[in-house]
């Protein structure tokens, strides 16, 4: 009998996990790493710094960013981006937004000849150019946007790292892309709806991060439960009119990647964006913030652009508009009140500025359809599909 060489048999079982790459390895790229690692796969991070690699490797940890949590030993990581994506038959891209474009440079040789879906995890506008993150990822790796996913949804790393149940959607302009993704990024803890809305699913992401930062400011202040609400309901049709001006579809807003997302990123302490509010609401300054800050929170960075594309658009984000002021240092944070705003004193109609969305009928539906899914023991309804 033929001896069996050393490794292989961990070579074959590797055969019988589909292997997934992860591009970034902090608190949200190691938590739907280890995702995909329980839904099955065998997932290979990748790591800038060799001690956080070597931790994730040999510890099955990643200390700094989740505290207490085992990570399966079904995931293994590297410094070498190589190696992380050899073989990948999905690609997953958890790096900050506004350094994305640059790392890209790196990915794109190194699958040039593949086709496998490539995945964004990241939830920002790139400062310079206003693009979305599908859109740079096409820009710079040059592929069919087809080949492009976006998951989104109200997805607090840490919850999800401890197992706590929660639902996330998978967007791609092909539906054959979105359920190749949503298979694969799916278990016991964490499910996976679908739709082709890209636009609406990526703004929601972005949008949502916004309104958190304002509640967090209206929150270090010492505003209340009236205020936050106001503002929350609120930004909610102030991120439906940007949206649905920039080709998504309202309903999109209604969902896991628009109000799911923003409920649960203004209202837990988990949340990069709210922390980031709180401090400048308490009175810190902007650059005090970002050096307090451990992770990037990236609503400070697509305040800018999103605003830019609001006024090319014609879209009115008075709650935005006065995050502006406040990180600019031209607004005391306790003069915040964005709600209030209005262009007169004429009395105004709820629905959103296209007039096409009234938000009681979209959220009536969104609730239908959460009332679909419970019914249907957290199976995907047909119109959540779309």
């Amino acid at each position: 009998m033929a001896r069996r060489r050393p490794g292989a048999l961990s070579r074959r079982q590797e055969t019988v996990r589909p292997r997934v790459a992860v591009v970034g390895s902090g608190s949200w790229g190691t938590t739907f790493g280890k995702v995909l690692a329980d839904g099955g796969a065998h997932v290979v991070m990748w790591a800038r710094r060799a001690e956080l690699a070597q931790e994730i490797q040999e510890g099955h940890r990643n200390s700094e960013y989740l505290p207490g949590v085992n990570l399966p030993r079904s995931m293994s990581a590297t410094t070498h981006l190589s190696e992380a994506l050899d073989g990948a038959s999905q690609v997953y891209l958890a790096i900050s937004s506004q350094a994305l474009r640059q790392n890209l440079k790196a990915v794109r040789p190194l699958i040039a000849d593949s086709d496998v879906p490539i995945v964004s995890l990241m939830k920002g506008v790139e400062k310079r150019s206003g693009l979305r993150m599908s859109q740079v990822i096409e820009q710079e790796l040059h592929c069919d946007p087809a080949r492009i996913a976006v998951a989104s949804g109200p997805n607090l790393a840490l919850e999800i790292a401890r197992e706590q149940p929660t639902a996330a959607v998978i967007s791609s302009s092909d539906q054959e892309t979105a359920e190749a993704v949503a298979r694969r990024a799916r278990n016991d803890y964490f499910r996976t709806f679908v739709n082709t809305d890209v636009i609406g699913t990526e703004f929601g992401g972005v949008l949502k991060n916004l309104i958190a930062v304002a509640i967090g400011i209206v929150d270090g202040v010492g505003y209340g439960e009236n205020t936050k609400a106001s503002i929350i309901t609120r930004g909610l049709v102030e991120m439906t009119d940007f949206a649905v001006a920039q080709g998504a579809q309202p309903e999109t807003l209604q969902g896991l990647a628009g109000l799911g997302d923003l409920i649960a990123t203004c209202q837990s302490p988990l949340s990069r964006n709210n922390t980031a509010g709180r401090l400048l609401g308490q009175g810190y300054s902007f650059q005090d913030v970002v050096k307090q800050m451990n992770q990037t929170a990236e609503g400070l960075a697509s305040v800018a652009p999103v605003l830019q594309l609001a006024r090319e658009a014609g879209v009115h984000m008075p709650i935005v508009e006065q995050v502006k002021m406040v990180l600019d240092g031209t607004m005391n944070p306790r003069d915040i009140a964005p709600h209030l705003t209005t262009d007169d004193d004429t009395p105004k109609g709820e629905r959103t500025q296209d007039g096409k969305s009234g938000s009681g009928g979209a959220l009536r539906r969104s609730f239908e359809r959460a009332l679909d899914q419970f019914r249907n023991g957290g199976r995907r309804s047909p119109s959540d599909r779309s």
